[in-house]
């Protein structure tokens, strides 16, 4: 036999196509074998999807997102500080131990499964649809997922094509290719064979994303998924890791507070031998701080405050794909736009009339009336099952506008085609005694070459209006002169009187404006990628807000210069023109290149590898492109670009957030760590045990920091911070660093100061130790409340927690279990003195000597790691070893 060569499915005749994937079945090629494996693989999930199968479905997931989270290296701290406790005898304080660590696994495990199956159903609601003709004939609707090759399906006006296909037979067929393509006319298609043409120009196929505008078609599919033009828009770049944001800073804190977790333990236990405390009480103490030391929540919160801002979004209408990238938005300081159907509406409108003298005209004046009612004569109507309907983009614009024209009766349409350029109709105007009339409408390189008495200037005005980036149509007439309507409609065009021209462009969203002028303000430079002319470019720019002295920059510029170049001109372009789909990744990346955080938003597949390629991806989904949706980190359900604002106001919101939840629990911790440092000084050990500093830690660090960390972006305390501009690392930098040390030093404060109190007035070392332990939460519940005083859910979450420490504390069986006894009248204006002084210590810190003296710590503390590090240097050395 022959060997079998590949031959594109465009270049097949349709019957040659159908035997192709007749002879794959009986030949055994893969296409057999996939067809089986599918159908075990949709058998194996039905069962799974089975309600009988819902709670062990349930309970996989849910102990796989437990694991995940135990998957944390402060889990074996923990963990280690449980054996500890119990190998000291106290099994009770390593349960609570590990009771603390599975409590925060199992609320931060369940929290991310609940807001993964949301996002879930969420996207499962963008799937789709599509007409697949079954084994008997008939048609029935599948998600497009479902589609294989070898599938017919059903295409009709408004329908988005699910797969590339080869088309067998059509009627009228006319599809927007333009989130392919970048094309924004439509194409009209045919089932003739186009060997060695490119994408753009295979006119016998249909391709993934594209949207039929007119007519019906049969096609037979031939690639799906990765292997569909689409996807390979979507592999021309791999995603970009994001730079180290949020999760990573977050990894570090934890790396950082693991030393001083050890450290601290150590202290306690080492000057509690110092003091002549038996060495089971010292070490306990020492584990009982090294325990309190781990913020256990750490891991939890940018992951919950993700969740929440996600959630969030989703009710505005923007899907959050890759929640992680929120922190990305926030950092976003560019924001790239393809122009056709995202900020524009990918739909004609007439915008300009143009009279026989060569005079432009708005649309709704009365002078340019008579032309638009002239050009609406010649927007033939095809008939439908559903009646008579406009078959072309063009005509449904014209006649948007076109004023009443009852005295027109027509009778007989010709209407428009690619190869003869214009579109006709035949009809009478006023009196039933008067002649018929023939009204013709279309491209003015076919129109005006027949017309008499041509204006010298009406090719002037045409490629005048054509340079603002305007389609052109040409609108003629002249009376009757063939006894038949069909034979006047077949004559060739001649003898026309010109009337004007009718200019029709693809105009700006409603809320493009708007959306660009809040950008702005936001401190986010908005740059537009489009196919068009440079002047055609900033003239569209200039209706969308830029500012006058906006520079356009044209694609093949850019890919000519050299990198430094490039990156200066980048910084004064807000239009980047003439630019083809694959160098819109060049300008992402150029972008990246010159120290930007990029956002690129796109609607279509020749967008998806920018979008990609970008350090938050946008998708626009209201034309239901399927490699754009897919690329994305956000996808816009309802094409409404203004909630990009909401989403980035969300971003900035979380960096805030997750800033404040970590000074709550790394500062509390820290100021745990040195009251139990102070208070071994003063007592000889610990004055809180285990139990109590593990309630400490619950009532002041999980429930408050994840409230803290859900807070909304509308909220002042974080609205203010994210009016000022793009975010930064330095949020999580030095400006935390301030915050944990103010915390830390106030929490101790309180705590001491309770203390103190305690052991000044009568009373027994279980009464101190108590008010101490409600010194410690009252401490950090008020500054957790000062930062947050506008957020009722914080309230009532510091609230809440107030009130079960003091109904544990006041009740004798539950406080003698945590160590504590009741207090008395005395006992809680001792502490609540404590707090109220511990209230006013970030107001110490303006006074010079506490500046001094902070002063003085911050040029210690380098001092004594090189004192460290050089000790350090002499014992791996050996000279300091000890002599044998």
């Amino acid at each position: 036999p022959q060997p079998r060569l590949h031959i594109p499915w465009h270049a097949l005749e349709p019957h040659e196509a159908r035997d192709r994937l007749r002879r794959a079945d009986h030949d055994g090629e893969p296409r057999g074998l996939a067809l089986l494996a599918d159908r075990s693989r949709q058998q194996a999930a039905r069962l799974a999807r089975h309600p009988a199968a819902t709670p062990a479905r349930w309970t996989w997931q849910a102990a796989g997102a437990v694991r995940r989270e135990l998957d944390d290296p402060l889990t074996p701290v923990l963990a280690t500080g449980a054996v500890a406790s119990a190998l000291l005898g106290s099994v009770v304080d390593a349960l609570l131990v590990v009771g603390a660590m599975d409590l925060n696994a199992v609320t931060g495990g369940l929290q991310r499964l609940r807001a993964e199956q949301a996002l879930a159903r969420l996207a499962a609601r963008q799937q789709p649809k599509a007409r697949k003709q079954d084994s008997r004939k008939r048609t029935v609707t599948v998600d497009a997922a479902r589609l294989r090759p070898g599938d017919e399906i059903s295409l009709g006006p408004g329908d988005v094509v699910p797969a590339d296909a080869r088309l067998l037979d059509l009627d009228g067929l006319e599809v927007d290719e333009s989130a392919l393509t970048g094309e924004s006319l439509p194409v009209t298609k045919t089932v003739e064979a186009t060997p060695g043409a490119p994408v753009a120009q295979r006119t016998c196929m249909i391709f993934e994303g594209t949207t039929v505008v007119a007519g019906r078609a049969t096609a037979l599919v031939v690639d799906t998924g990765d292997r569909t033009e689409a996807g390979r828009a979507v592999s021309l770049a791999a995603r970009t890791p994001p730079p180290a944001g949020v999760q990573a800073r977050l990894q570090e804190l934890t790396r950082k507070a693991l030393p001083v977790t050890f450290t601290g333990g150590a202290a306690v236990t080492g000057l509690s031998l110092l003091r002549g405390s038996p060495v089971r009480r010292a070490v306990s103490g020492g584990v009982a701080v090294a325990v309190a030391a781990v913020p256990e929540g750490l891991p939890l919160v940018a992951t919950v405050a993700q969740m929440a801002a996600a959630r969030r979004l989703s009710r505005r209408g923007v899907l959050v794909r890759t929640p992680r990238t929120l922190e990305a938005l926030g950092r976003v300081d560019t924001v790239c736009f393809d122009k056709t159907g995202t900020l524009t509406e990918n739909k004609l409108r007439l915008v300009r009339v143009a009279t026989a003298d060569g005079t432009v005209l708005a649309t709704d004046t009365d002078e340019a009336a008579p032309i638009v009612r002239l050009a609406a004569r010649a927007c033939p109507q095809e008939e439908t099952g559903e009646g008579r309907r406009v078959a072309h983009a063009t005509d449904e614009a014209v006649l948007d506008v076109a004023p009443p024209d009852e005295g027109w009766a027509p009778t007989g349409e010709l209407p428009f085609e690619t190869r003869r350029g214009y579109a006709a109709a035949i009809g009478r105007d006023g009196a039933p005694d008067m002649g018929e009339l023939l009204v013709v409408k279309g491209a003015p390189e076919t129109i005006l070459p027949a017309c008499r008495d041509l204006p010298a200037h009406a090719w002037d005005t045409a490629h005048e209006l054509a340079g603002q980036g305007l389609r052109v149509l040409a609108v003629a007439r002249r009376a009757c002169r063939a006894d038949a309507t069909e034979a006047e409609l077949d004559l060739p065009l001649a003898d026309l009187e010109f009337s004007g021209f009718v200019a029709l462009a693809d105009v700006p969203r409603d809320t493009s404006h708007a959306l660009l002028a809040e950008l702005r303000r936001s401190g986010i430079l908005p740059v537009m990628l489009t196919g068009d002319h440079p002047e055609t470019a900033r003239a569209i720019a200039l209706q969308l807000g830029w500012p006058e002295e906006t520079e356009a920059v044209t694609g093949d510029e850019l890919v000519a210069m050299e990198r430094r170049e490039r990156v200066r001109v980048l910084r004064g372009a807000g239009v980047i023109a003439r630019v083809a789909p694959e160098q819109k990744l060049h300008v992402v990346e150029a972008l990246q290149q010159a120290g930007r955080v990029v956002a690129m938003a796109g609607d279509g597949a020749n967008d998806a590898a920018a979008i990609r390629a970008a350090d938050v991806g946008v998708g626009v989904e209201s034309r239901g492109s399927a490699a754009a949706r897919n690329a994305a980190d956000l996808v816009l359900t309802t094409g409404d670009l203004s909630v990009l604002v909401d989403a980035v106001a969300e971003g900035r919101a979380l960096w805030r957030s997750v800033a404040d939840a970590v000074s709550i629990l790394i500062g509390g911790n820290a100021g745990e760590v040195g009251f139990s440092v102070l208070g071994t000084l003063l007592a000889g050990a610990s004055p809180l045990s285990t139990r109590q500093l593990l309630l400490v830690n619950l009532l002041t660090d999980m429930f408050p920091a994840m409230a803290v960390a859900v807070t909304p972006s509308n909220d002042p305390s974080t609205a203010e911070h994210a009016a000022t501009g793009p975010m930064s690392l330095d949020v999580l930098g030095a400006p935390l660093l301030r915050s944990i040390r103010r915390r830390g030093v106030t929490t101790c404060l309180g705590a001491i100061t309770a203390y103190l109190i305690g052991r000044l007035t009568p009373g027994t070392e279980r009464r101190s130790t108590t008010m101490a332990l409600c010194g410690v939460v009252g401490a950090q519940l008020v500054q957790t409340l000062s930062g947050r005083r506008h957020s009722t859910l914080v309230w009532v979450t510091a609230l809440g927690s107030a009130a079960v420490l003091a109904a544990l504390v006041q009740t004798p069986g539950v406080s003698h279990f945590f160590g504590c006894t009741p207090l008395g009248p005395v006992a809680w204006a001792g502490v609540a003195l404590a707090i109220a002084l511990s209230a006013l210590a970030p107001r110490l810190e303006r006074l010079p000597a506490v500046h001094a003296l902070y002063d003085s710590a911050a040029r210690l503390a380098p001092r004594l790691n090189d004192l460290v590090r050089h000790a350090r240097q002499l014992f791996e050395s050996g000279i300091a070893a000890p002599v044998a």
